[in-house]
């Protein structure tokens, strides 16, 4: 087995950054009690206004102005590093929560869906950098050895063996995953390295330190292994982002309206599978939430499809009243089959895929104004079509019918060849009593057009229907 560390090292500073509309202005996350507030972290704006972390708030306000302060709340980290598992179990199925702010993943079994490592790691950094979220990569023999490794290298890929042993060994203890009273000790000793620490005689650690120590020196070395709890993504999406002020238009509301329909497409992607349908909850200050349906006609998880049809029912919903809050839910989450594509698909790239337009129309139009037709079991050919939903697929026949059918006959000039017929059609006494022989025949220009005759005559052609 191979294991990869996602290590995120800003994921608090990321996942508010990335719910504001301008990432590049100054913003600081505080800490702290009412009574001294400190920053925790600060981004690259911020900085180069002179604000660093575990500066008091007070300070920095003096410091600088025009910069954005949010509280930070570890919750919040929590729910990023979920969110994050659940977009990496798109590529394996063993994803670890154990460390905070990083991500285990066993890579060893993806690699012939996603190719060997260099491009397996290319893609991962690509999707979590479309994401918004810092991060660095290592892969390593064991979880625990790319853990520590992390800490202090990106992009690095260690072999088993020497190599791994050559690693560690170079990693500071302080850097190793040990506990701080613990590295701190070791400090004290002059022990500045990890292969410092593992030359010294195993009896004499376990008298010094915590018998966690040897564990965790062994796990790194791979000599014992270290035991992880597996992620499994829930069965709903739920992602909330809160405004900070009230918004009266649903203009507004179009960019955290993308982030949380992306957000809720790359957790589709990771659990494989698709949305049919969620709601919009509009959060008000005094009054209950608005509910927006969102329903679709197929299994989509197209991040862009998932937008535009929920931007346009929002649209037509409007705002009915100042919002402080945007709420995506979505409670049914069915198995996802991708559409059939040709290998060389010779539509324009400009044009709109079929699914996403008859989406766009249900949403700006309505429900009930989009939908197919299929053929209805009556002999009559006025009454053998009907209109329903596009989701629903249309009944076979067993006649074959002209795709155009004419409001009324007219007459047709000229002597047609016979294709096929005759095929009797006759009506009820309640509807005229009528009964005409029909046939499918060719023109001189060449079309097939549907005509009739009275019953055991070739004359006298009326039109009734073309066929495409």
């Amino acid at each position: 087995m191979r294991w990869a560390c996602i290590l995120l090292p800003q994921l608090a500073l990321d996942g508010a950054l990335r719910r504001r509309a301008d990432p590049e202005a100054p913003l600081v996350l505080v800490a702290g009690s009412a009574q001294r507030r400190v920053l925790h972290a600060a981004n690259p704006a911020a900085r180069a206004l002179g604000l660093r972390p575990g500066m008091a708030l007070t300070a920095a306000q003096a410091l600088a102005t025009g910069f954005e302060v949010l509280d930070h709340d570890p919750r919040e980290v929590l729910r990023w590093q979920r969110f994050l598992a659940a977009w990496a179990y798109r590529f394996s199925s063993q994803v670890s929560l154990r460390h905070p702010h990083a991500l285990i993943v066993e890579i060893g079994a993806s690699h012939g869906l996603f190719g060997p490592w260099p491009r397996f790691e290319a893609r991962l950094r690509e999707e979590l950098a479309a994401l918004g979220f810092r991060h660095r990569i290592v892969a390593a023999p064991n979880p625990a050895a790319a853990r520590a490794l992390a800490n202090v290298h990106d992009g690095l890929a260690v072999p088993d063996g020497e190599a791994l042993h050559r690693a560690l060994g170079q990693l500071p203890a302080a850097r190793a995953g040990f506990a701080p009273e613990v590295a701190t000790a070791l400090a004290r000793m002059g022990l500045r390295r990890l292969a410092q620490v593992r030359a010294l005689p195993r009896a004499s650690l376990a008298r010094r330190f915590p018998a966690a120590v040897l564990g965790h020196l062994d796990a790194l070395w791979g000599d014992a292994a270290q035991p992880l709890e597996w992620y499994r993504p829930p069965d709903r999406f739920d992602a909330r982002i809160e405004l900070g002020f009230e918004v009266e238009s649903h203009q507004a509301l179009l960019f955290p309206l993308r982030r949380l329909t992306a957000d809720l497409a790359a957790y589709l992607a990771g659990r494989d599978g698709g949305v049919q349908r969620f709601e919009l909850h509009l959060e008000h200050e005094d009054a209950a939430d608005s509910v927006v349906t969102v329903g679709l006609l197929g299994t989509e998880r197209e991040p862009a499809l998932l937008f535009d049809v929920a931007r346009t029912r929002l649209e037509r919903a409007g705002v009915p009243a100042p919002v402080r809050g945007l709420r995506l839910l979505a409670r049914e989450l069915p198995a996802f089959a991708p559409a059939h594509r040709e290998l060389f698909e010779d539509r324009p790239q400009q044009s709109m895929p079929w699914e996403q337009l008859r989406e766009r129309l249900r949403a700006r139009l309505g429900d009930d104004a989009v939908h197919g037709l299929r053929v209805h079991p009556d002999h009559r050919p006025e009454h053998a079509w009907r209109g329903e939903s596009a989701a629903k697929p249309g009944a076979g026949v067993a006649a074959p019918r002209p795709g155009w059918l004419l409001p009324r006959p007219i007459p047709l000039r000229g002597r047609p060849e016979l294709l096929a017929g005759p095929e009797r059609i006759e009506s009820g006494w309640w509807d005229g009593d009528v009964r005409r022989d029909y046939y499918r025949v060719a023109t001189r220009q060449g079309q097939q057009a549907w005509v009739y005759a009275p019953p055991g005559e070739q004359g006298g052609w009326m039109l009734h229907g073309w066929f495409g």
